[in-house]
């Protein structure tokens, strides 16, 4: 009875944190609304909201209003979503391939997507039956398959079995395929874009919120949420493919299809982001691993865990390319590069020292 008694308790304790996820978010999406070139005080976005959800009548500026309804809280909230998103991603990418240095920026999968969203865009590909989304998923799926059939090629599967030899396969077709991809991307930019849209997609591939409307997060929020879910659904899966697709196999898991879900689910949860703001880097990368340091390896903890930290982190990064540099805004995939990259070089160092 003591012992069921302390992992009831064990288990509550646990879970208590899941309680704080909504002010945390709320807090993160103000912070993300009120901080910018201009400064908007949060009694301002408030009775903005009031305003408009709830048919209130506070006194507001005109300008002060538009700011924040039109623009900044579209964007803080998409922010979220893609954070979330591609942390996800990245949490699932590292569970099935067994690769800590798995996530959707160097598996590929972002680099696909961003060249199927430019054939839509620029060549009309699909002759306007296909959407924007949907041909990024197209190239995500595109790049995904190429990557996998790279590292089978290099004698080596995604099941796990050589350790070290299967990680660096994959490593090293997600590099190939994300260079033939953006070579492809810059390749129909170059040949069928003009001057300014070039400009104006050079500069999206790299991150960018700054056209962000309610309409992306109408379609950005239930990507998210639907992502999560899934995850959810299969947490105990992924906590068996941590031990290899052979192991999964021996809990009854059905591999092939448990795992082409989760890949298929992961690749449009991306594209739907890319589609929206473009490829940005290291989210899916760095946050995986900062939240099995604070909450375990445990997928029941770290898939929410993950997916709140990811929306945090991306809309911090956020406003630090709006105020970085005074008067101009940076693409966010810098902002998150700066961050990433070091912690890139981390795992790496880390994980050759563990061998």
């Amino acid at each position: 009875m003591n012992s069921a008694t302390a992992r009831h308790s064990l288990a509550r304790s646990r879970w208590r944190w899941a309680w704080s996820v909504p002010p945390i978010l709320f807090l993160a999406v103000m912070a993300g609304t009120a901080i910018g070139e201009t400064p908007i005080p949060v009694d301002t976005i408030l009775k903005v909201l009031a305003n408009r959800l709830w048919g209130a009548n506070y006194p507001v500026d005109r300008i002060d209003a538009g700011i924040v309804w039109s623009y900044r809280l579209s964007r803080a909230i998409l922010a979220a979503c893609c954070g979330a998103g591609l942390a996800l991603a990245g949490v699932v990418l590292q569970a099935l391939l067994r690769n800590p240095l798995a996530d959707p920026f160097l598996m590929g999968i972002s680099a696909g997507a961003s060249t199927g969203a430019v054939a839509v865009t620029i060549t009309g590909l699909g002759a306007g039956t296909m959407t924007l989304s949907l041909g990024a998923f197209a190239g995500a799926s595109l790049a995904f398959g190429l990557v996998v059939l790279l590292a089978h090629a290099a004698g080596s599967g995604t099941g796990g079995g050589r350790g070290a030899q299967a990680a660096g396969a994959i490593i090293l077709a997600g590099i190939a395929g994300s260079q033939l991809f953006n070579a492809l991307t810059a390749f129909i930019i170059a040949k069928s874009a003009s001057a300014e849209q070039a400009r104006g997609i050079m500069f999206w591939l790299m991150g960018n919120l700054s056209g962000v409307r309610w309409d992306d997060v109408i379609l950005g929020l239930p990507a998210a949420l639907g992502g999560l879910l899934i995850c959810l659904w299969y947490r105990r899966a992924l906590d068996a493919f941590t031990f290899g697709a052979d192991s999964a196999a021996s809990m009854g898991i059905a591999v092939n299809g448990v795992r082409g879900v989760l890949i298929a689910a992961m690749a449009l949860v991306t594209a739907v982001m890319v589609s929206m703001v473009g490829a940005i880097g290291f989210v899916g990368l760095v946050i995986p691993h900062a939240m099995r340091f604070l909450v375990g390896s445990r997928h029941t903890r770290l898939v929410p865990a993950s997916a709140l930290a990811g929306a945090v982190f991306l809309i911090g990064a956020d406003i630090l390319s709006r105020i970085l540099v005074p008067g101009q805004v940076l693409p966010i995939g810098v902002v998150t590069a700066l961050i990433g990259a070091p912690a890139f070089a981390m795992i790496l160092v880390r994980g050759t020292r563990a061998r």
